[in-house]
C-alpha cells in the first residue's frame, strides 16, 4: 500500500507496534462516542481490530493510520471501498487535521480504484465529522433509524456520498 504524505500528516499502513497508539484512541470514550462500535476496554481487542486493518485485502481496503509530528493519532480511509472512516484522538480535534487526511485518502481512492462515488454513514449527533464531510463535498443522500446498537443505545445514521470527480 502506498504512503501518503501532508503538509501536516503521514497515512502510512498499520503496523503490528502501532497497537498501544490506537488503543489510546480506540479505548477514548469521547473518541468512540459515535463510532459503530464501544471503546475498546482491553488490549485484545485493540488487537483483533489492528489485525483486520493489517489483512484487509488490498483490491478493497485502502486505510491508512495517521501520524501528526511522528505520534499516531488515529486512522482514516476505507476499511472497506467505498465506505469511507475516520476517528482522530480528541487531543487532536479542531486543527483540520481530520480534513487534511480526508482530503488525500479521497484523492488517493479515486486514483486507484475504479469506485463511482464514496460513501460515509454518520451518527446525526457527530456535528464534527458531518461538517468535515459536508467541506469535502459530500452530500446527503437519505436517513436512516436505528441502525446501530451500540452497548445498550440505539444510534440513527445519516448517510452521505461523494461523486467521482
Amino acid at each position: 500500500m502506498t504512503e501518503l504524505q501532508t503538509s501536516r500528516l503521514r497515512l502510512r499502513p498499520a503496523r503490528e507496534d502501532d497497537l498501544a497508539a490506537l488503543h489510546a484512541v480506540l479505548s477514548d470514550a469521547e473518541a468512540m462516542r459515535f463510532w459503530s462500535t464501544p471503546a475498546h476496554k482491553d488490549l485484545g481487542t485493540t488487537h483483533a481490530w489492528l489485525r483486520d486493518m493489517i489483512s484487509a485485502a488490498p483490491e478493497t481496503s485502502h486505510d491508512f493510520v495517521v501520524e501528526h509530528q511522528g505520534v499516531v493519532i488515529g486512522k482514516a480511509g476505507f476499511y472497506q471501498l467505498p465506505e469511507i472512516g475516520f476517528i482522530l484522538h480528541p487531543d487532536y480535534w479542531g486543527r483540520g487535521l481530520a480534513r487534511e487526511a480526508l482530503e488525500a485518502v479521497i484523492a488517493s481512492a479515486f486514483a486507484n480504484y475504479r469506485v463511482p462515488q464514496l460513501i460515509a454513514d454518520v451518527d446525526p449527533r457527530n456535528a464534527g465529522s458531518l461538517a468535515v464531510l459536508r467541506r469535502l463535498g459530500f452530500i446527503e443522500t437519505g436517513r436512516a433509524e436505528r441502525t446501530f446498537l451500540i452497548g445498550e443505545t440505539w444510534c440513527d445514521s445519516i448517510y452521505l456520498a461523494l461523486q467521482r470527480p
